[in-house]
């Protein structure tokens, strides 16, 4: 059997007195995408670090291609690629050499770090840039030229810190498909994302985690199946009418007002046959309901039920970060 592109046993993290991380096991098959789900301060950013030699486990073990990344660091960091949350390019050179100072700090023959360059631009639409100062790249093009720099050295396991957070739609889409082509050609990716849809399209399995373990693992289609078969938002004209719904909705299934306080959601097990009896229950006392949607779970409504919070920007607060870059990167 072959052995995991990247794997976790019991790994720990603590910074003084914090567990970050509490005991993650985790293993990705080689050529897949695993998408770490979690909301803010869940963990996700202190495993990548891990799993990326920046920091030492306090506990357990990591591997990356069988290599442990406490005991063969160098070695690990040969064979990964990085992009973090926020784009770690020097905005004083130019994107193109940007990409040449990364093939020679990979050791790339002098003789291909210009001709990769020359690829990755024009594959992430940056070649009538290439020549601009960093500086003058906008947000969603800088990240485009983070994830090149991450790519230069044609790295086998790459992980990807909320790659696409701050792109428009249009860049955000594009990126997806430079992802998939790079699974396609057998790379493997850990990916942490604050998008859900982009996890449910890109991810072949799914791990949530939440103060630092893994509450749920399985495929978006998997974790969806265990949240619910249907479910049913009624909205009404007002709050009052909205809350007295609730109560009507309860015998039929786990009935809430959403934020919005006009809108109950009803998780039904029992598909269309309790459909019947939701609008049975508000009818019963001639409610007039202003919308009526039957819908299939989300992501959105698996992570919410997981955790009691939405997926949120940034995985940890500023703190950690100055913890972690001051308690030893390995």
């Amino acid at each position: 059997m072959t052995s995991p592109a990247i794997s976790t046993e019991g790994v720990r993290k603590t910074f003084g007195d914090v567990e970050a991380v509490r005991g993650v096991d985790l293993a990705v098959p080689r050529g897949t995408i695993l998408g770490l789900l979690g909301p803010n301060g869940a963990g996700k950013t202190t495993v990548v670090r891990m799993l990326t030699t920046i920091l030492r486990p306090t506990a357990g073990r990591a591997t990356v291609l069988g290599l442990d990344v406490a005991h063969h660091a160098p070695q690990v960091r040969t064979l990964i690629g990085l992009a973090g949350q926020y784009a770690a390019v020097d905005e004083n050179l130019t994107g193109h050499e940007n990409l040449r100072m990364v093939g020679r700090l990979t050791h790339l023959p002098k003789a291909t770090i210009a001709p990769r360059a020359d690829e990755l631009l024009a594959k992430f639409d940056l070649s009538e840039a290439a020549n601009r100062p960093v500086r003058t790249y906008s947000g969603g093009m800088r990240r485009r030229l983070d994830l090149a720099a991450a790519l230069v050295h044609r790295p086998p396991v790459l992980f990807l810190d909320e790659p696409t957070t701050g792109l428009d739609p249009r860049s955000r889409l594009d990126l997806w498909g430079v992802i998939e082509e790079l699974v396609a050609d057998g790379t493997t990716l850990l990916l942490t994302t604050q998008y859900l849809e982009e996890a449910d399209r890109l991810a072949d399995n799914i791990a949530v985690i939440d103060h630092g373990l893994v509450i749920a693992e399985g495929t978006a289609a998997e974790l969806k199946a265990g949240f619910g078969s249907t479910i049913v938002e009624v909205a009404f004209a007002d709050a009052a009418t909205a809350a007295k719904a609730r109560e009507l909705m309860g015998p039929v299934g786990p009935a809430e007002v959403l934020v919005d306080g006009l809108t109950v959601s009803v998780k039904l097990d029992e598909g269309a046959k309790a459909v019947v009896k939701v609008v049975r229950a508000i009818d019963s006392v001639d409610l007039e309901p202003t919308a009526f949607v039957v819908r299939e779970p989300t992501l959105d409504d698996v992570f919410l039920s997981l955790t009691g919070r939405p997926a949120e920007e940034a995985d940890r607060p500023e703190a950690e970060t100055a913890s972690d870059s001051s308690r030893g990167a390995a």
